[in-house]
């Protein structure tokens, strides 16, 4: 990521004199930077100690406008590498099942995945009833993290019925997504959707690079093809790098 260039004019000069508390002039200085194209996407933001030298405020107003920001998706904070300006948040279909890496390659940007898992699991009672099977009865499942352009914006926690996609476990799912290679093999013809706000677990905000306390957005995904239950999935969004999208009519 880009560090921080020393800016042609300081940001003191920018603050402006406005009526507003402290911490709310930092944002809209900060906010001004990044929407003039300033500070681009991936643009390493001064630190804290530094803005507070810059600015002259305490560092207790810093930190609540940069924690606010980040809270609003304008900025992502990396612990122990820095602060930088969030990518324009993208697009996941709600009410529609896509392929992510097409998705992400419609913004013009490059997708790339980490396998975490691929497993064959005896189906539990949760399990066995998402997926309509026997409790016992052999079911796949699947781990793998989506990147944007190096940046995690997905965690794909997926259970597939195996009598549906036997030869699940022999696909390398960095070269096709699974929903390419489902939808071949059984091809989608009812979906359900429940979503979710929620706090990732310390393992999930390892995956997504993100700080323990930071929303998310959780969508429960079943998908059938004619009679068969196909997966039960569990996708996960850092929520300042996402945001879900639905149409409908009547």
């Amino acid at each position: 990521m880009p560090s921080s260039p020393n800016a042609p004019t300081s940001l003191a000069a920018r603050m402006g004199e406005t009526p507003a508390p402290l911490y709310a002039r930092v944002k809209q200085m900060i906010s001004q930077q990044i929407q003039s194209g300033t500070w681009p996407p991936h643009y390493r933001v001064p630190s804290e100690s530094e803005l507070v030298n810059e600015l002259g405020f305490s560092r207790m107003t810093i930190n609540r406008a940069l924690r606010e920001l980040t809270a609003e998706g304008l900025l992502v904070r990396m612990q122990g590498v820095g602060t930088f300006v969030a990518e324009p948040k993208g697009q996941a279909a709600l009410f529609e099942v896509h392929n992510i890496a097409e998705e992400i390659a419609q913004r013009g940007h490059r997708h790339s995945c980490e396998v975490v898992s691929l497993t064959e699991e005896k189906a539990g009672p949760e399990h066995a009833l998402a997926l309509g099977v026997r409790e016992g009865q052999r079911v796949f499942h699947s781990r793998i993290v989506h990147f944007e352009n190096e940046v995690p914006v997905q965690i794909e926690d997926r259970f597939v019925n195996a009598a549906v996609a036997p030869d699940y476990l022999k696909q390398d799912f960095t070269q096709q997504t699974p929903y390419v290679y489902l939808s071949q093999v059984a091809p989608i013809t009812e979906g359900e959707h429940v979503v979710e706000a929620i706090l990732a677990d310390a393992e999930e905000c390892k995956l997504l690079h993100i700080e323990r306390g930071q929303p998310c957005l959780l969508i429960r995904r079943r998908t059938w093809s004619g009679r068969n239950t196909v997966t039960s999935a569990r996708l996960l969004y850092p929520g300042t790098r996402y945001r879900l999208e639905g149409r409908f009519g009547s």
